[in-house]
């Protein structure tokens, strides 16, 4: 599985309407409003790298409003809850 943060600049009046649209995308698990430079970001899982093309380039950039795009591939997954469970022991009472 391959995990990819797509951030999205949007036209200032379409963000709601692209983001609708981009969630729902095949491939996309999120969308989320954020400040700062981006006005989006969209969480993709695909099965390979070469559905984050279809995925991005062929059906997330041409949406209405979309004006640019960048996108940052995940190496590995850290997570405190995943790290917590993995070393918990349930030795039971």
């Amino acid at each position: 599985m391959v995990t990819a943060f797509v951030m999205i600049q949007t036209a200032t009046d379409s963000i709601p309407e692209s983001a609708q649209q981009i969630s729902e995308i095949e491939g996309i698990r999120e969308v989320y409003s954020v400040a700062g430079d981006w006005d989006l970001i969209a969480i993709a899982h695909v099965h390979k790298h070469e559905d984050l093309a279809e995925v991005i380039a062929n059906k997330l950039s041409k949406i209405p409003g979309i004006k640019a795009t960048q996108t940052h591939i995940a190496f590995r997954a850290y997570s405190t809850h995943d790290l917590d469970a993995a070393f918990s022991l349930d030795l039971g009472d």
